[in-house]
């Protein structure tokens, strides 16, 4: 187990009296016979001092239950129990093999709690259907609301035409998310500022990095349309503004002079709005952008998931923001990650109708494989983020046969007795209800993300200190000849 100096985990964060982990009061609690409270708590530098190891030592021993903390009025400053100091030295070090994910780090961001998500305070599942994602955007970068009559967010020209550029050479069968694996480095070629790390710059490179993120994906036509096996048709290029794609433009893509000019007006329009267009093929239904926006927000963020953590560490050793959003996307596609919810999508899509959803679930139980979509490594009684949603999903479209195969997965998975839903089955049924292409929910999740990526990073920035675990060797012993 490792963690930095003056890191510490928010589950052993200590601000009251109560009894050790393995019973016994904590000593110091309230007022000694002498009348002194807990003021006389000692400082983590004091304490360390008294057992003779390092900081990060002593930071550790919290993370593990050996150690109480209490944080001091300024909400910042770590206290430790002189008493409980003084027990630890006189028994020695404790020895335990380090635990499974056992890397904690401080964050202000967000705090998952009692199956609840919260950021910088405010409940985020509130905050879907109240506030914008670029609202809740400004909120994990500044710790504010980012207001109404803030810039429109929008990338330039040149970061436009080199995004669409570049992912319009894949080919025609790309995933969404590949695409903003190779937009992300084309936008950032376009910026001769991105090393510059201070804040309000790294805030203003967010803002252009996310709408190039949506404004650089094709434009989609009615030729987009899902095919029968819920498997949308993507469209390999989406023209820069004022040019045609390269080479013949395949089944569904958008006609030659299309790109930002095809969505009217899209710098003065929202994320959700100019995301959904790009994922939807027209007409976007009504509703459909208060889901994707509601789903932004409920994804911006969710503590140190495993692209969270590799996006961290690349800000770590001052990587700029637009490496850590392509860190970030590098693992964010993975199976047990954001790459789940493309495993709910074809699921949903192997079962044409609610009869079919015993077949489907039982077929990937008989082949030993995970029910995607189902469970979560944070939540005991189900993912709050997957309620919210879902619960949007049957207010938008509550007679829709696709919903009806949902809710029938969903019900021959509570019969097995599988995990509760999550939010990337969520997004697949939002996908599937809505009719939208292939891997939209994976590109959701990436965007969504990409708000917390940089979140973490601008916390990365401002602490200067690299991020840098040691391993334990485990391989055959050194050759001593």
């Amino acid at each position: 187990m490792w963690q930095r100096a003056g890191w510490v985990p928010l589950k052993s964060t200590f601000s009251g009296c109560g009894e050790y982990p393995g019973g016994g009061e904590y000593p110091g609690c309230g007022t000694t016979e002498d009348g002194i409270g807990v003021t006389d708590w000692i400082g983590a530098a004091e304490a360390s001092q008294r057992l003779g190891i390092k900081q990060a030592s002593l930071y550790s021993y919290v993370s593990r239950g050996v150690l109480t903390r209490r944080v001091g009025q300024d909400g910042r400053t770590s206290l430790f129990d002189p008493d409980e100091i003084a027990i630890l030295a006189r028994r020695g070090r404790p020895r335990r093999a380090p635990g499974a994910s056992e890397l904690v780090i401080e964050t202000s961001l967000t705090e998952i709690a009692s199956d609840r998500l919260w950021y910088r305070g405010h409940d985020a599942i509130a905050l879907a259907g109240r506030r914008t994602f670029e609202e809740v955007a400004g909120l994990l970068w500044t710790g504010s609301f980012e207001t109404a009559v803030a810039p429109p967010w929008h990338a330039t020209d040149e970061a436009i035409a080199a995004g669409a550029a570049a992912q319009a050479a894949l080919p025609s069968g790309t995933l969404p998310l590949e695409r903003l694996q190779v937009i992300v480095p084309a936008l950032a070629a376009t910026d001769p500022l991105r090393l510059q790390l201070d804040q309000p710059a790294v805030v203003a490179a967010a803002r252009s990095l996310i709408a190039g993120l949506a404004d650089c994906l094709p434009v989609l036509s009615r030729g987009a349309a899902a095919d029968p096996a819920g498997q949308a048709a993507m469209p390999a290029a989406a023209a820069p503004p004022g040019a045609a794609p390269p080479g013949a433009a395949p089944p569904g893509a958008a006609p030659p002079g299309a790109g930002r000019a095809a969505v009217t007006d899209p710098d003065s329009r929202s994320i959700a709005a100019r995301l959904a267009a790009r994922l939807c093929p027209p007409p976007v239904p009504p509703g459909l952008t208060d889901r994707v926006q509601a789903a932004l927000v409920l994804l911006a963020d969710h503590e140190l998931a495993a692209s969270t953590l590799a996006a961290r560490v690349a800000a770590s050793v001052r990587a700029d923001p637009y490496a850590v959003v392509a860190t970030g996307l590098g693992a964010v596609g993975g199976a047990l990650h954001g790459g789940a919810s493309l495993g709910a999508e074809l699921m949903l899509a192997a079962a044409s109708k609610p009869a079919d959803a015993p077949r489907v679930v039982g077929e990937l139980l008989r082949r030993g494989e995970r029910i995607p979509g189902f469970g979560h490594f944070v939540y005991v009684t189900g993912d709050p983020r997957a309620v919210r949603l879902l619960s949007m999903i049957r207010a938008l479209a509550p007679d829709s046969p696709r919903l009806a195969v949902a809710d029938a997965v969903l019900a021959e998975a509570r019969r097995r007795g599988l995990p509760e839903p999550n939010i990337d089955f969520a997004l697949a049924a939002l996908a599937d209800v809505a009719g939208l292409i292939r891997g939209a929910g994976e590109a959701v999740f990436a965007v969504a993300r990409s708000a917390g990526w940089l979140a973490h990073a601008l916390e990365e920035y401002a602490r200067k200190t690299p991020i840098r675990p040691r391993a334990i060797y485990t391989g055959p012993p050194r050759d001593s000849s």
